[in-house]
Formats: C-alpha cells, sequence, structure tokens
C-alpha cells in the first residue's frame, strides 16, 4: 500500500466525528474506499468533511440538498456502501 498523504491524512482525521449518524457513513468509507478514490471524489470528500454537522445531517437524512452535485452524488454513494 502506498504512503499516505498529509492531506490524505488529515482528511481521514477530520472524518472521526464521534457523531454516530455520521460515523455509520464516513467509517466504511474511509476505511475500504477513500485510499483507492480518484482525484476528485478525494476533493470531494475533503470537502465533506469540513462541513458541519448539522449539515451534514440534513443533507444524508435528505432534509436539505448540499450546494454541489457531487457532494449530493458522494453522499448516495457513501449511503448506497451503508444500506446496499
Amino acid at each position: 500500500m502506498q504512503e499516505m498523504s498529509l492531506e490524505e491524512r488529515k482528511v481521514i482525521y477530520r472524518a472521526r466525528r464521534g457523531l454516530k449518524e455520521i460515523d455509520v457513513y464516513f467509517d466504511p468509507y474511509v476505511k475500504n474506499y477513500y485510499l483507492q478514490a480518484d482525484a476528485a471524489e478525494k476533493a470531494t470528500f475533503a470537502d465533506l468533511v469540513e462541513q458541519e454537522d448539522p449539515d451534514l445531517l440534513d443533507w444524508f437524512m435528505e432534509v436539505s440538498e448540499p450546494p454541489r452535485p457531487e457532494m449530493r452524488a458522494l453522499i448516495n454513494k457513501l449511503k448506497h456502501y451503508v444500506h446496499g
């Protein structure tokens, strides 16, 4: 396995929320998919982990829409990994 970049380490660290409703999606993605993702997806995930928890919860629960379509696509992907 390749060495993780500083940016990848930061994103993985930021992905640990301590909020079960978000960690249920972020943890499996980080463990199984993040490091193999392409640069565009990694950048989108990095943007996602910078968002506030209440916004993330609303987006995952489909209460509101994320500001960019690629964020919405990645959220759907994360939900698919968890719920199939």
